[in-house]
């Protein structure tokens, strides 16, 4: 199976992998919130302190997506 493009590469883990299917549910929640949060014209401290952790953990999120992604594609070519 040749996956030459990085949108085949994740339709591939989105239909063999559990892990990565977990990942992008979780990024999509949190994105979800955040949309929600930035719609607010005012946030509480509390929901500052949301936006900054849900930012963080999105991002830890991508990076666990993207090494999965690194290693199917290290996988598929070596």
């Amino acid at each position: 199976m040749e996956l030459n493009t990085q949108d085949e590469l994740k339709a591939h883990l989105m239909a063999t992998s559990d892990e990565f299917r977990e990942l992008v549910a979780r990024h999509t929640d949190y994105d979800r919130r955040l949309e929600q949060l930035e719609a607010m014209s005012h946030l509480s401290d509390d929901e500052q302190m949301e936006e900054v952790r849900l930012k963080k953990l999105k991002l830890h999120l991508k990076d666990q997506m993207n090494d999965l992604l690194h290693r199917q594609a290290g996988a598929l070519v070596g």
